[in-house]
């Protein structure tokens, strides 16, 4: 009875720390498979109330993606925006897309493959901040780091792979380092997005 109490235990220790490594949500179109964008651009990063987190959210998204040598580009958040302040019809399909894509949850075709178009780019990367705190729980501070991404085939306008992972890391005296926290959380995301 002795061995078979350890055996159990040793199992469920192993199962649980398999679960850990999975993202929180994952969902990856039926057409993703054959799907091998070479120039992606990151979309300026929706922060909510977590302002903080934009500057440190739109550097390590390009960094993480250019690392993974998977692109042969990777258009950054400030070379989009840059784009699309010398370019007015640029930037008013990307207002339109985006305005579309928040608040209907549509990802417009005709417009996606517009900006696709006048960008260069086969593949769109929205960036979603969900959470970006300190806080307290039971008497235990904790910095919580929560990231969605999207990604979405201008040609079609269809959202190829959505996802969504989140860490908490316990501290004592000295804050964690969320930018660290938030790398950790976007490698672990990137590692599964369609390339």
């Amino acid at each position: 009875m002795e061995k078979f109490c350890i055996r159990f235990i040793l199992v469920i220790s192993v199962l649980l720390v398999a679960a850990c490594g999975e993202l929180r949500f994952s969902q990856l179109d039926s057409e993703a498979t054959d799907y091998h964008p070479r120039k992606v651009a990151v979309f300026p990063v929706s922060v909510g109330s977590y302002e903080e987190a934009r500057n440190p959210v739109e550097q390590i998204v390009p960094a993480e993606l250019t690392a993974k040598k998977w692109f042969s580009d990777v258009i950054d958040t400030a070379s989009l925006s840059s784009q699309m302040q010398s370019n007015d019809e640029l930037r008013q399909a990307v207002t339109d897309y985006i305005s579309k894509l928040n608040t209907l949850n549509y990802s417009d075709p005709s417009l996606s493959e517009k900006i696709g178009q006048l960008i260069d780019a086969d593949a769109f990367l929205f960036v979603t901040v969900e959470e970006w705190r300190y806080t307290v729980e039971k008497e235990k501070n904790y910095a919580k780091a929560s990231i969605g991404l999207k990604l979405i085939d201008p040609t079609t306008g269809k959202i190829m792979w959505k996802a969504a992972h989140n860490k908490k890391e316990r501290y004592m005296l000295v804050k964690s380092d969320m930018s660290r926290i938030a790398r950790s959380v976007i490698r672990d995301l990137i590692n599964e997005m369609p390339h």
